[in-house]
């Protein structure tokens, strides 16, 4: 188990927490600098062997760092958390399809199990501290996201392609844009793809399935991260009865520190 953050310094990820749980809505990249994000995902019992081991089967993008079990709403990486109303906004999934987004999500909570996913927001500090900018954040965006044509590794019932993130990057900080995410596989780690977007199947970089588009400058390269949106790609895929997610961009802000998933070692 990873260690939190001394009480003393838990102040901003908290009061994010508060200011979700109050209603306030927006996309959290930014959000309590230096605190560790999370994608959410619940599902029925009866459909959880079958995502955790989708989740064990696609690690990159689907990297678990808490399990909450049926009728568990607070999370061990963040002690007096809800996590049916500590994120600014949820998707309600209905066979498979997005019914509704809400800013709370209790009246939907019953027989869930939840994960907790790693977030690629959570090396956005370190990438800032090393100098690499994180457009999005600059311009008060959401990260865009889209769907590959690659397929992820089936489990159960659950099905789906590759989600990924897109940062663009100087082309000469794009060797240490992956050696610093690298570092940190419990939120992505390193990307799984530079340069040309058609590679990944995406046929136009500023038209995203999630998030908002992309603004990439003279002499920067788009690249891609997998992403936590995966495990809804595979919902809208697999049609499950009933699921609850985060909104994409919209994220659960933990008490654990950044550092604490930094391994220290970067990508080769």
């Amino acid at each position: 188990m990873v260690a939190l953050a001394p009480s003393v310094l838990r102040s901003a990820a908290q009061d994010a927490r508060a200011a979700y749980r109050a209603g306030r809505v927006e996309p959290t990249s930014g959000v309590a600098p230096g605190f560790t994000q999370a994608n959410l995902v619940a599902v029925p019992a009866d459909w959880a062997f079958d995502l955790l081991l989708f989740a064990q089967r696609n690690p990159q993008p689907c990297p678990v760092l808490d399990v909450l079990e049926v009728g568990q709403v607070e999370s061990a990486l963040a002690p007096g958390s809800d996590v049916c109303t500590d994120l600014p906004a949820y998707r309600i999934f209905r066979d498979g399809e997005v019914v509704e987004e809400v800013a709370d999500a209790t009246p939907y909570w019953r027989n869930l199990v939840t994960l907790l996913i790693g977030c690629s927001f959570t090396f956005e500090t370190p990438l800032l501290a090393a100098g690499i900018p994180v457009r999005h954040q600059e311009l008060g965006r959401n990260v865009p996201m889209y769907r590959t044509d690659r397929a992820c590794a089936p489990a159960g019932r659950l099905r789906g392609d590759l989600v990924v993130s897109m940062r663009p990057v100087p082309a000469g900080q794009v060797a240490d844009a992956v050696a610093i995410t690298g570092r940190f596989p419990a939120v992505h780690g390193a990307p799984v793809h530079v340069g040309d977007p058609a590679e990944l199947g995406i046929g136009d970089l500023g038209s995203p399935d999630f998030g908002d588009p992309p603004v990439v400058r003279d002499g920067e390269v788009p690249v891609f991260w997998a992403c936590g949106v995966t495990p809804q790609a595979a919902l809208l895929a697999s049609r499950p009865p009933f699921a609850v997610t985060h909104a994409p961009g919209h994220m659960f802000v933990t008490d654990v520190l950044d550092r604490e998933y930094d391994t220290g070692v970067g990508a080769a």
